[in-house]
C-alpha cells in the first residue's frame, strides 16, 4: 500500500511539475508576441532589402522580423502585388512602406504600439 501510494504522489508531483513548466512555456511565448510583427516582403537576390535589413538592425528588438519570399507559390498572390516594389514592409498585417526604410515612419509606428502595450 505504501508503494502504491508513494507512486500517487510521485505522479501528481511529475503532473505538477508538467503544468507548471506548460505556464512558464505559455508566459514566455506570450511576452514574445507582445511584440509587433514586421514583415518583410521579399526574394533572392533583393540587394535594398539587404540594405532595408541592415538599416532595420538597430531596431531589431523591438519588433519580430519575417520574411516572406514572394517567388514561393504559397505566396503568388504577394508576388502579383509586390512584384515591382519589394522591399515591401507590413507592421502587424497593415502596410506600413515599400523600396526603402522610412526611419522616421518605423519609429513613429514602433512608439505608438508600444505606448498602448503599456496601456497608455
Amino acid at each position: 500500500m505504501w508503494k502504491i501510494k508513494m507512486l500517487w504522489f510521485q505522479g501528481n508531483s511529475m503532473q505538477l511539475a508538467k503544468h507548471s513548466f506548460q505556464l512558464l512555456l505559455r508566459n514566455l511565448s506570450a511576452s514574445k508576441t507582445a511584440l509587433p510583427v514586421l514583415t518583410l516582403f521579399t526574394k533572392d537576390p533583393c540587394p535594398l532589402c539587404d540594405e532595408a535589413k541592415e538599416v532595420l538592425e538597430p531596431y531589431k528588438n523591438r519588433f519580430i522580423l519575417q520574411e516572406v519570399d514572394i517567388t514561393l507559390p504559397e505566396n503568388s498572390a504577394w508576388y502579383d502585388r509586390y512584384k515591382f516594389d519589394i522591399p515591401v514592409f507590413h507592421l502587424n498585417g497593415q502596410f506600413l512602406m515599400m523600396h526603402r526604410v522610412d526611419v522616421s515612419k518605423l519609429e513613429k509606428q514602433l512608439q505608438k504600439l508600444e505606448q498602448q502595450g503599456a496601456g497608455g
